[in-house]
């Protein structure tokens, strides 16, 4: 998962100025994301969790439907969004020989257009040949 699409779904649900304090404290814990590690960042979402878990798992009752629903759902749904893609979040740390960007800025740019056509004109290659295909220009990319 890239930092830039994970740190946009969290304002998404928390917006640009929270006004509870556990967004506010949420929003400092996701904006340190590409300035810490897996550990860390785990200690601190696991840290904030503790602190706000009550305030996260209250529950209200919808009096016309008898229904309960989160009250505060979209903090709830940025911490679990959070929780959900960490094993994702840290990836290019632990494949650090195919120096994988955090962001999918250089996607943009073009980086990989040349790797899609490579993949296009050797469309019959079986799948365990295509991800050779493909580690082999991971590796090699920034040489060419």
């Amino acid at each position: 998962m890239c930092h830039f699409h994970q740190a946009k779904t969290v304002r998404r649900y928390i917006t640009k100025k929270p006004r509870l304090q556990a967004g506010k404290d949420l929003k400092k814990i996701m904006y340190r994301l590409t300035k810490t590690n897996e550990k860390n960042f785990n200690k601190k979402l696991n840290e904030w969790y503790d602190d706000y878990k009550d305030f996260v798992e209250e529950k209200s009752t919808n009096i016309e439907t008898g229904k309960s629903y989160y009250t505060h759902y979209k903090v709830r749904a940025a911490y679990r969004s959070l929780r959900a893609n960490l094993p994702y979040l840290f990836t290019r740390n632990k494949h650090k020989k195919f120096k994988i960007p955090n962001t999918t800025n250089t996607l943009d740019g073009g980086t990989f257009s040349p790797l899609k056509i490579l993949i296009k004109i050797h469309r019959g290659l079986s799948k365990s040949l295509k991800l050779k295909l493909v580690d082999d220009y991971l590796l090699n990319y920034k040489k060419r």
